[in-house]
């Protein structure tokens, strides 16, 4: 599961951080990869996880049985008389409790997911962004948590950028998402530019939807440059950290410019060359 990190558009836990950041941070990227991988059906067979949450094998694949008992194991960590069962909840009490950690963040990461189950279709942006604030921005908090970093207006700007982050990576994968019956392009934004989900269901990208993902593409640059700011905050490390998720998402914004916004072929990814140009660039505009 961990391995999925060297698939993010940007830097999860890079070797210039302290060993003791860089242990908590896998442990929260850990969380957050098992609560999508159980919403989106994506757990190694055989059924361990199940097992290992109280559950039958076979409700493996019931996700919101599984989320249920995620949840449950979840508030273990919160019990000081209670011992997780899943090794990897174990694995994260330490991370909890070494930085006070609140529990709001990770149940919004399960939240999003039962999300997830219910709603595929989203009829508005300010219903994506809501899903965003579920889905995406409580990383950002609990990456301020672990830094000790947190206030409210540093949480406002990573709100903004993790917010992007997802919007980003939704119009990554809109072909995998429609496989998964799931749209996140706004509804509303689909008609305003007469595009059908029979125009999303092809191997290559009409004028209509290039245009489409480029007006999404624009929202998502503009919450980047909204949040940017919180780089500026920081010092140290901790600020080439932070430079790193905005320019994953830059970069990634590049590529699906430099693919003419046609998504639909395959996720258009950033090079690492054009990550560290653009983390060179953030750190230059926010020294």
């Amino acid at each position: 599961m961990l391995d999925k990190a060297a698939h993010e558009n940007f830097p999860v836990a890079p070797f210039f951080l302290p060993r003791a950041w860089r242990t908590d941070l896998m442990a929260v990227y850990g969380y957050a990869r098992l609560v999508d991988d159980i919403g989106d059906g994506d757990l190694p067979p055989g059924g361990a996880d199940a097992a290992l949450l109280g559950l039958d094998r076979d409700r493996a694949d019931d996700a919101l049985a599984m989320l249920d008992a995620f949840e449950a194991d979840l508030r273990r960590v919160f019990e000081p008389a209670a011992q997780p069962r899943h090794p990897l909840l174990r694995a994260l009490r330490p991370t909890v409790h070494r930085h006070g950690l609140d529990q709001g963040p990770f149940l919004g990461l399960i939240e999003a997911n039962r999300q997830d189950q219910r709603i595929r279709r989203y009829a508005t942006y300010q219903d994506l962004l809501d899903y965003c604030e579920l889905s995406a921005n409580p990383v950002g908090r609990l990456v301020l948590g672990i830094t000790g970093t947190a206030s409210p207006e540093r949480i406002r700007h990573s709100d903004a950028i993790c917010t992007a982050l997802q919007i980003i990576e939704h119009l990554q994968d809109v072909a995998e998402d429609l496989r998964r019956d799931r749209v996140y392009l706004p509804a509303e934004d689909m008609k305003r530019f007469g595009v059908t989900e029979a125009d999303l269901a092809v191997p290559r990208g009409g004028v209509r939807v290039r245009a489409l993902v480029a007006k999404e593409a624009e929202r998502a640059a503009a919450l980047l440059n909204e949040g940017t700011p919180l780089v500026g905050s920081v010092h140290g490390r901790l600020k080439v950290l932070l430079a790193g998720f905005v320019a994953g998402g830059r970069a990634a914004l590049r590529a699906v410019a430099a693919a003419g916004h046609d998504v639909l072929p395959g996720p258009p990814r950033p090079t690492k060359l054009s990550l560290l140009r653009e983390v060179g660039a953030t750190l230059r505009r926010e020294g």
